[in-house]
């Protein structure tokens, strides 16, 4: 089984040695999403709740380009720079989900690339 490279214009392109995506068997494993708008390609103003939102679109585009969309959705994982900012975040997070929800782990790092205060990352199935 060969791995498949997802690529769209609709969300930010890869600035290195990796994929925005990757079709595995009926797994698609999206690389870490920032609040960048891909048509600007600049971090989006606003802070944690306008960069969140803003991952929720470019996930979406991904997981798009692959045939899936949020519902297909198994695992999240949430790298906070800052845990207060979890609430804001979690309630952001809540509209993009219903039951069954994904399974996830949120975690508060010392420092995210662009110095952007949220990435997420996730798990999808077909």
């Amino acid at each position: 089984m060969a791995n498949e490279a997802i690529v769209t214009t609709r969300a930010p392109g890869a600035v290195g040695p990796y994929s925005q995506g990757v079709k595995s068997g009926n797994f698609i494993f999206l690389s870490g999403q920032i609040g960048l708008d891909p048509a600007t390609s600049k971090l989006v103003d606003g802070g944690v709740e306008a960069q969140t939102k803003q991952i929720f679109k470019n996930i979406k585009a991904v997981l798009n380009e692959a045939g899936a969309g949020l519902p297909n959705i198994v695992k999240v994982t949430v790298f906070l720079k800052d845990m207060d900012d979890f609430k804001k975040v979690n309630e952001i997070y809540a509209r993009h989900f219903e039951k069954p929800y994904p399974a996830r782990s949120a975690v508060a790092v010392k420092e995210l690339p662009l110095s952007v205060d949220i990435e997420i990352e996730v798990i999808a199935s077909l």
